[in-house]
């Protein structure tokens, strides 16, 4: 017998709550400078109960080619990546009108 999932009632193989939040979370890019004048990409706004941040920020270091971290809901990546970002996490299947780059 199939588990099932505690919020849509569905069978884990078929849940779609990862899908429906990615739609849903109001996410922010933009980039701080650090020690030594060195620029940090920070993608904030993640629900971390309904989405894994730590595949995701796997997932963008693989593809922008920097080092990164997780900091309690936010993901940092070191050097400017705001546009790279972007149109990674639109691929992802965010909503491309909840994504604030500044």
């Amino acid at each position: 017998m199939p588990e099932i999932c505690p919020i849509c009632g569905l069978p884990k193989d078929l849940c779609v709550c990862e899908e429906i939040a990615k739609e849903e979370q109001k996410i922010k890019v933009y980039v701080t400078k650090r020690r030594f004048g060195k620029l940090m990409t920070v993608v904030d706004g993640f629900d971390a109960d309904l989405i894994d941040v730590k595949d995701l920020a796997k997932k963008l270091k693989d593809i922008c080619a920097c080092g990164g971290t997780v900091k309690k809901d936010s993901i940092e990546l070191q050097g400017d990546h705001r546009k790279k970002a972007e149109e990674i996490l639109i691929k992802m299947g965010f909503s491309k009108d909840m994504i604030d780059v500044r």
